[in-house]
């Protein structure tokens, strides 16, 4: 059974697979009924792909949900309005239909597949268990179609992976599995909820063109689900923008790109960054090194038996050496695993490390104690989560003065004014002192990450993907803040990412990793006009552009794991050589 025998089980003759009609869905509280999604239709029709797009709670992931009758009732439900598909009624079928219709008909691919797929059961088992459940198949007949699904996701080593369980794949085979049991039932219409936004770009890209290959193969109707309008201008056919609950513009995707007609969906467009559009940053004369590390590795031993011997090592960073200049912003990008973020963990003395750490000219192995505690107050980080880094049962104020009292600067009087005078530094107003972290957005309790990373006038921040998990429009806003926050301090940041078209927007220069080794290192300019190395030129050609007419090369196609960085006691990964091919571009040979 190929991709092209798993075709959708539709009527060629009906165009329509999908009809919603003024769906409303709401959540009751104890003020009532709250609305979620307010007069919302459309149709969908066959072979094609529809995009909800939208910000955080915008309504389009409860859009997804009540089509696959997966509302959290009686919490949330459908108030009003209809959801057709074909002759059926969906928001009043019995839930023993809508379960016989849910995987064969209408099927959904989940943002984070680990909470998916269920951990104790083998790849293999639940896709035979999703088979059996809709068609009446033997276990061997469900396990063929299983094992043909896995293979119509390019999944290497099909065999293989029926045998293994979630923990064993990456986040991209993990996701290409969800892809496999969603496609094995042969569903008219496939509802993705953000598909890509957990994974690398490079893996994103891999998930993206599996699916529309897949699509022209089974002319399967598609829902795309995003917040990242790059994704839909290379894989909608049409558009719908949605805020809070409603429907703003609804366009064919070139024409919403080219002239769209409400504010907010040109609010939407102008706010996603765009590589080739980052305003070129003044030149530091003064080359005042803040931070040097040489030769610096760090490895993580793996035990195995009951002696607990080390069997293996995780090489996360091999002899790595750069600089980080005073006043500067220097992004380390690269997918996960390549050791970027274990780089800043050595920087706080977060994990051991061999070689040497500079920071001030100071070795970090040269501090006692006192030494150390009086250097953290130079560093600060700013993490990806603001809600799990910030203590859910202190107010804003006394996270923001915590630093503070923990170094004991300034009475408590003077304090609470350093406090105020930081939250109208990052535009929140005094006022919210008393407030707490549940009490705000995504977006303000990241403003309020970083005026507690201000708090002690750090020399260095450390931002380990601190906006990734912000709307587009949040993004900018937080990376504007930011840029206007050195200005004004001179404070340097080291800025973590793996979403090339923010790190050319707020770069000054750029180190590439891969593998735990430095593999380009330039100014942003050189590494985004001229890059050098394969893998660079890998993660720039990943990268979505919010553009439809633009064509995607075929010679840019990706495909292919990451080697493991786990390597035998004694043995490691060859140690790459920079060269610098001018003006201190330089590139692993």
């Amino acid at each position: 059974m190929t991709a092209a025998m798993l075709s959708p089980a539709v009527d060629a003759a009906v165009d329509v697979v999908l009809s919603v009609r003024d769906l409303q869905v709401s959540a009751r509280s104890d003020q009532g009924l709250v609305p979620l999604v307010e007069g919302l239709s459309f149709d969908l029709h066959r072979g094609e792909t529809l995009a909800i797009a939208g910000e955080s709670g915008s309504g389009k992931s409860i859009t997804s949900l009540a089509c696959m009758g997966l509302l959290p009732a009686p919490a949330v439900r459908v108030t009003g309005g209809s959801i057709r598909f074909g002759d059926e009624e969906l928001t009043t079928l019995p839930e023993r239909k809508m379960q016989a219709m849910r995987g064969a008909r209408i099927a959904m691919i989940f943002q984070e597949p680990m909470t998916a797929l269920n951990p104790v059961m083998s790849i293999g088992r639940q896709l035979v268990e999703a088979i059996r459940a809709h068609e009446p198949l033997s276990v061997s007949q469900a396990r063929a179609r299983a094992l043909e699904a896995v293979k119509a996701v390019r999944l290497s080593q099909p065999e293989k992976r029926l045998e293994q369980y979630p923990h064993e794949l990456s986040g991209g085979m993990r996701q290409r599995v969800m892809i496999a049991m969603a496609i094995a039932l042969r569903p008219a219409v496939l509802i993705a909820d953000e598909p890509t936004t957990a994974l690398d770009v490079t893996v994103q890209r891999e998930v993206l063109d599996l699916l529309r290959d897949l699509q022209k193969e089974l002319g399967t109707a598609v829902i795309l689900i995003t917040h990242d309008m790059g994704v839909v201008a290379e894989m909608a056919d049409r558009v719908i923008v949605m805020r809070k609950g409603k429907m703003v513009e609804a366009a064919p995707t070139i024409d919403l790109f080219d002239a769209p007609k409400e504010q907010y969906t040109r609010d939407l467009l102008a706010a996603v960054p765009r590589i080739g559009t980052g305003a070129s940053r003044p030149q530091h004369e003064a080359r005042d090194v803040l931070v040097r590390y040489d030769d610096v590795s760090v490895n993580f031993p793996i035990r195995q038996g009951l002696l607990g011997r080390v069997a293996a090592r995780v090489h996360a960073v091999e002899h790595v050496s750069l600089e980080i200049f005073r006043g500067e912003t220097l992004s380390l990008v690269g997918e996960s695993g390549c050791g970027k973020s274990t780089m800043a963990k050595a920087l706080v003395g977060l994990v051991p490390h061999t070689g040497r750490i500079e920071i001030n000219g100071k070795a970090l192995s040269d501090l006692d104690g006192k030494g150390r505690k009086a250097i953290r107050r130079d560093l600060q980080i700013v993490f990806q989560d603001p809600m799990a880094a910030l203590d859910a049962r202190m107010t804003v104020g006394e996270l923001i003065r915590e630093p503070l009292v923990i170094h004991g600067i300034g009475t408590p009087e003077e304090q609470k004014a350093r406090v105020r005078e930081l939250l109208e530094r990052v535009e929140l107003s005094p006022n919210v002192y008393n407030r707490y972290p549940h009490q705000f957005s995504g977006g303000q309790r990241q403003r309020v990450c970083i005026a507690r990373a201000l708090a002690l006038k750090p020399k260095l921040i450390i931002c380990d993907e601190s906006v990734a998990a912000l709307d587009v429009s949040i993004q900018a806003k937080v990376l504007d803040l930011l840029r206007d926050l050195q200005k004004e301090s001179g404070v340097t940041y080291l800025f973590i990412s793996h979403d090339m078209a923010v790190v050319e927007n707020i770069s000054d220069r750029v180190a590439v990793m891969y593998l735990g080794q430095i593999v380009e290192m330039g100014t942003r300019a050189q590494l985004f006009g001229n890059p050098q190395h394969p893998y660079t030129k890998r993660l720039l050609a990943a990268v979505p552009v919010p553009d439809p007419r633009r064509e995607r090369q075929p010679g840019l196609r990706l495909s292919g794991e990451i080697p493991s960085p786990v390597w035998k006691v004694g043995e490691g990964p060859e140690k790459v050589n920079l060269v610098d091919i001018g003006g201190g571009h330089l590139v692993a040979q």
